[in-house]
């Protein structure tokens, strides 16, 4: 889809191209009737003043954006080097806009902030209600692709996506083949209603027809799994505890250790996502390894694929692999 012109704006409004021109530049008043008219037809069409229109008709664009929630974030901030690596090799610049919020007035700020420099195309990280809210607002004119873990959320946009829901199931099937009678889930924030991680647990427990014990929501931070965790230090019962992410699952650990659980010999607890420190902690974490690297590639290479050939390419899945350290085993019981 050709991006609108300003022409298609003014023949939409039923006025000239100089008119339009005046009421998005401000410069020479027009009457309030002919502006409303003006403003409904830029709405209507999804028009942009701005250079990444100009960009892709006349193929001039060497940018692209990346549009991203919390950056500090482990695999946020790995997906971007990926990307960032891959377009390089391919002769693009990167340029990065995060977007804070779901909320529809930071999206829009975000993608016009981003799409005022002359941008090729777009990636989305789609690991948050905020992503999810930027790939749905982008313009039906801009090649865009995102990254993801789970699955692809629109069966219209190209996605490389990590299977989470596969390597969740997996995880607590092996806890579950080291003896423990069930497994505990504390949860990160999701995209949707319920995260893939949670769902993979979910899938787990219930193919073995072991009880599912309540999901413990929490946040991204080792502080919110530092509460879980000890939460779950009360309850004798609790022997096994797949955690949302790697840094959950350390504020897990350091919680059942000030309340004198011992990992694993009392709990094992598995981690999500094999940040670089986890296996520096004590014991050495057992975890669900993300390659958020070769996730980058990957995306920028569904992108530059559109790019070169004006067609949206299959979505990739990858497949995460369980990690085994120190921080599982089986329990005294078993």
């Amino acid at each position: 889809m050709k991006p609108p012109v300003i022409a298609d704006v003014a023949r939409a409004a039923g006025v000239s191209v100089p008119t339009v021109s005046r009421v998005l530049n401000g410069t020479v008043p027009v009457s309030a009737e002919r502006r409303a008219r003006v403003l409904a037809a830029v709405r209507e069409l999804g028009f942009r003043p701005n250079g990444a229109a100009r960009s892709l008709a006349q193929r001039t664009g060497s940018m692209i954006a990346v549009f991203s929630g919390n950056t500090t974030r482990y695999g946020y901030a790995s997906t971007i080097q990926g990307i960032e690596e891959a377009a390089r090799q391919a002769g693009y610049m990167v340029v990065i806009s995060v977007v804070e919020t779901p909320d529809a007035t930071t999206v829009e700020r975000a993608i016009d902030h981003a799409l005022g420099q002359p941008m090729a195309g777009a990636v989305v990280l789609e690991f948050d209600p905020a992503g999810v809210a930027a790939l749905a607002s982008m313009p039906p004119w801009l090649p865009a692709v995102a990254a993801a873990s789970g699955g692809s959320s629109d069966a219209d946009i190209s996605h490389a996506y990590m299977d989470d829901r596969y390597a969740a199931a997996q995880a607590t099937r092996y806890l579950l083949d080291l003896g423990h009678s069930t497994v505990h889930h504390v949860a990160i924030p999701s995209t949707g209603t319920e995260s893939a991680r949670l769902l993979g647990w979910r899938d787990a427990l219930r193919d073995a027809g072991v009880p599912q014990p309540p999901v413990i929501r929490a946040d991204w931070d080792p502080m919110s799994g530092y509460d879980a965790g000890a939460a779950l230090a009360k309850d004798a019962g609790v022997t096994a505890v797949l955690a949302g992410n790697d840094e959950l699952a350390v504020g897990i650990m350091k919680a059942l250790a000030d309340h004198g659980r011992s990992v694993p010999a009392d709990v094992s607890v598995v981690g999500f996502d094999d940040h670089p420190l986890s296996q520096l902690w004590s014991p050495p974490l057992t975890t669900v390894r993300q390659d958020f690297v070769k996730l980058g590639h990957q995306v920028f290479g569904l992108l530059l694929g559109q790019l070169e050939t004006g067609d949206a390419r299959p979505s990739v899945r990858m497949i995460p692999d369980l990690v085994v350290r120190g921080s599982t085993g089986r329990p005294r019981t078993a």
